[in-house]
């Protein structure tokens, strides 16, 4: 993968672990200064490995510069203050990753959607395609005034078939939904909106599962850093408007780019209705 994004500025939301964390690293790989959001400031904050400073310190390893910011995005006050600060220290911004999801302990239960916790919805939806939908709102002044920047959505293959929860589906859907109809609004200002699928992820959560072999294809998937060059690829392609609202997968942005995962695997893409029908409900959610 070539480009090279010394003098960007990016912003990952819920980056403390996960493919938020993957974004932030090939971001600053590339050589962008990065603000890496969350609400893990230290270890003792979450039971899954993962901070923001710990996020910053290994991107800075690869050669960007990090900010670690801790914001909670289900509060727009914090997110303005998010916002006012990057263009108070920067001046621009030139790349936005919505990445905060709040993921409910019933996610992969098998459980039908009425008898998960009415507050399912309100995690998934609130931490996810609202939070979304809000950074980017705060945003679009920025980049418009620039005319130019990406937007790029964290998404799912859950947009298009059953995956894991109704309120899970209707969220992914919504983001990609909102990433058509905000890149044609955005369209005549040089700003890019899109989605990526991400495949079967390799995070700190599955890591935990007992009997991992067994529920997931673990040879085909990916880890977090390979959305991440995904990702970085988009920001770093001068031509990217062309690809502005849609959803694409991991898997196509690397045949497309050229890039690996990590390890020099091409991990197979994202997993099929049948793949998680099978997974739900056999995997137990860790403490």
């Amino acid at each position: 993968m070539s480009g090279s994004l010394a003098g960007r500025v990016a912003l990952v939301t819920g980056a403390s672990r996960g493919v938020g964390k993957g974004c932030a690293l090939e971001l600053g790989a590339l050589g962008a200064t990065v603000y890496v959001t969350g609400r893990s400031v230290s270890e003792s904050d979450h039971s899954l490995p993962g901070t923001i400073g710990a996020t910053v310190s290994e991107l800075e390893a690869l050669g960007g510069r990090g900010v670690g910011v801790a914001c909670d995005h289900r509060d727009d006050a914090q997110v303005q203050a998010l916002f006012e600060r990057i263009v108070d220290e920067q001046g621009r911004l030139d790349v936005l990753v919505n990445n905060a999801f709040l993921i409910p302990r019933e996610l992969t239960s098998g459980l039908p959607f009425w008898e998960t916790p009415l507050s399912n919805w309100d995690d998934m939806v609130d931490v996810g395609t609202r939070s979304a939908y809000a950074a980017t709102w705060f945003a679009a002044p920025i980049l418009t005034a620039q005319r130019s920047g990406v937007v790029i959505n964290i998404s799912s293959s859950g947009a298009g078939s059953f995956a894991w929860h109704v309120a899970y589906g209707v969220g992914k859907c919504a983001l990609d939904r909102f990433t058509a109809d905000a890149a044609l609004q955005l369209e005549l200002s040089g700003v890019a909106v899109v989605s990526i699928w991400p495949g079967l992820v390799i995070t700190e959560r599955l890591q935990q599962m007992p009997d991992l072999e067994q529920l997931f294809d673990v040879p085909g998937a990916e880890s977090p850093r390979f959305s991440g060059r995904a990702a970085a690829a988009l920001a770093a392609d001068p031509d990217v408007m062309r690809h502005s609202g849609k959803s694409l997968t991991s898997r196509a942005l690397a045949d497309l780019y050229g890039f690996t995962d990590v390890d020099g695997h091409m991990p197979k893409g994202p997993m099929s209705a049948e793949e998680r029908a099978s997974a739900a409900g056999r995997a137990e959610q860790p403490a």
